[in-house]
């Protein structure tokens, strides 16, 4: 079984045009030639591909995910393409998703990036719409127990807010991510110096400098979601090194952006309101 089939069938049923898949795997024929048999033998497959569905695979250097997925977003650009939806392997979703975000992005020219609900598969709620974080917020998780920093942890995640309302958020989570090409243009792409982790901090508080970076409760996605870094030492390294480029690049005690913005957040929160529709 193809691992894809699940998000390719999301797409499918999504008013989409084009996916491009970026392959960083060391085994170079095996995502291929599954792709391959997918596109030859599914009959919903070849019946989109009739109405003008396009696929691209591309097999490509693994420089981490976020140059991953420049490769696919410098080809949008290069097409004329409004809009890109930045998605993980390994979510899915139903059809009423891209259009609903779709709608939203049209009717708000301020908005550069939007994020549904997301759930585990079980149903419970994923909190992936966060606080810009301190050095605290992200180190400690690698060397305190749970319960030491849980009401910092639950503060940065904004476990308070419910997460049933619309918010204009600084730090979203990069398992999908639907992107105004026009505001990528102005503030960059993802910054490859992440090889994996971070890479969604630094894009999300990029565009929440000059535009609207929306978590978007109104449609729901499914995630897998493993959390690797936390069973594997070669991973989890690999996130530590992001995090420490991250407060580089942005300040580590001192980074009078995070501040401001995570309290104009906090506020609106505590305020019991949203700022959108």
């Amino acid at each position: 079984m193809l691992d894809l089939e699940a998000v390719l069938r999301s797409l499918l049923i999504s008013p989409v045009q084009k996916v491009w898949i970026i392959d960083h795997s060391d085994v170079f024929t095996r995502l291929e030639g599954e792709l391959n048999e997918y596109m030859r033998n599914d009959e919903e497959f070849r019946k989109h591909v009739s109405c003008g569905f396009v696929l691209k695979y591309i097999k490509h250097r693994n420089n981490g995910y976020g140059g991953g997925h420049n490769v696919a977003i410098r080809e949008a650009i290069a097409e004329g393409s409004e809009y890109h939806l930045v998605l993980n392997p390994d979510v899915w979703f139903g059809p009423e998703v891209v259009p609903a975000i779709w709608k939203k992005m049209e009717n708000g020219q301020d908005i550069a990036l939007i994020m549904p609900k997301v759930l585990y598969l079980n149903g419970e709620i994923q909190y992936v719409a966060k606080l810009l974080p301190s050095p605290m917020d992200l180190i400690a998780r690698f060397f305190f127990p749970h319960f030491m920093i849980k009401k910092r942890n639950d503060r940065h995640e904004l476990k308070h807010s419910g997460y049933d309302k619309v918010m204009n958020v600084p730090f979203l989570s990069g398992c999908f991510m639907f992107l105004r090409i026009s505001a990528l243009k102005e503030i960059g792409l993802f910054d490859e110096r992440f090889f994996m982790y971070a890479e969604d901090i630094d894009i999300s508080r990029r565009l929440h400098s000059r535009y609207k970076t929306l978590f978007y409760p109104k449609v729901t996605i499914y995630h897998r979601f493993s959390r690797l870094s936390y069973h594997n030492w070669r991973i989890s390294l690999i996130h530590i090194v992001s995090v420490i480029k991250y407060f580089n690049k942005w300040g580590w005690m001192y980074d009078s952006e995070r501040r401001r913005v995570n309290k104009v957040l906090l506020n609106e929160i505590s305020g019991g309101c949203s700022n959108e529709d």
